[in-house]
């Protein structure tokens, strides 16, 4: 039961977001789901936010206050910066080869990964699509030998062979699963979540979204026989990212390929492009840094100069 004292608040997470309008719960379970809303204009609240609610009647509340958050993601344009999710341990970014899956938005997606301190995996879905599977293997390579686990799963056509696949990785955390249009991750979601559509439009109608089901972030708790203490936050599918949150420095040193060779570079200043004797120009002439992700790396420089 939540607190008898009019003016005491109850802790809560946000469990789901549209605009201005949040979709709170109890972390123990002391009152029901509501739809919850910032006081003034506060706009810096996010799926997997633990925050101090006040409660008002039986369905709706306002948050009073924001905890410290541990992690936090977010994208960002000139003009406006989102943010996609916080408190998450662990994000999976859902490629496949049926759309050819774009590398400068996997790039993109997992400079922010990166730079929040955030675990990163790819969850290549569609593989029972063996020949546009098969195209794309090279470059899974790549990003294999950088240390991202990739996880090869087919979630419509072998559901209990994908959850099997990430039972273990899922357990025990909270993950974002983040990715393209037309890579597979609402599939995904039903794979892993029977009821998501069920949920999503309870709290779409909670909300009066009246929107499509991906047009909000919302979060799950997984069925303990799928991955035990486990949530996911969704999020909908991207055909752009933004990084202008992040310096010149910090996608730098996203690039996990370019961080071993850091000072080694003749100027101080190196920006790893034409510069004479940088040393990460010469680890991709002699085959040691990918020549792909090199130049993927300074188109995206570019775009933020």
């Amino acid at each position: 039961m939540p607190s008898s004292d009019a003016a005491a608040t109850e802790p809560a997470l946000v469990a789901a977001s549209f605009g201005r309008q949040f979709y709170v719960r109890s972390p123990t379970g002391a009152w029901a789901e509501r739809v919850a809303v910032t006081r003034g204009k506060r706009t810096d609240v996010c799926v997997g936010d633990e925050v101090e609610v006040r409660l008002i009647g039986p369905d709706q509340a306002v948050i009073e206050s924001l905890c410290a958050r541990r992690t936090t993601l977010q994208r960002s344009d000139r003009w406006r910066s989102k943010l996609l999710a916080a408190n998450v341990d662990q994000a999976g970014v859902v490629i496949a080869g049926d759309p050819p899956f774009s590398e400068p938005l996997l790039m993109r997606m997992l400079m922010a990964i990166e730079t929040a301190g955030v675990e990163a995996a790819l969850i290549v879905n569609k593989c029972d699509l063996g020949e546009a599977t098969r195209a794309i293997a090279p470059r899974l390579a790549v990003y294999r030998a950088l240390g991202y686990p990739v996880f090869e799963i087919a979630a419509g056509a072998r559901p209990a062979a994908a959850r099997a696949a990430l039972r273990d990785w899922l357990a025990g955390r909270t993950t974002l699963l983040i990715g393209q249009s037309g890579m597979g991750k609402s599939t995904l979601v039903n794979t892993l979540v029977p009821d998501a559509d069920l949920r999503t439009q309870a709290i779409s109608a909670a909300l009066s979204s009246g929107r499509h089901t991906t047009t909000f972030s919302r979060m799950f708790d997984l069925p303990a026989a799928i991955a035990a203490d486990a949530r996911i936050i969704d999020t909908p599918g991207f055909q752009s990212f933004g990084l202008a949150h992040l310096s010149e420095s910090q996608r730098m040193h996203a690039m996990r390929d370019f961080v071993p060779l850091f000072g080694r570079c003749r100027f101080n200043n190196c920006r790893h492009r034409d510069e004479p004797g940088c040393a990460i120009r010469l680890a991709v002439e002699r085959g040691d840094v990918d020549a792909l992700r090199h130049r993927l790396y300074v188109r995206i420089d570019d775009d933020a100069d």
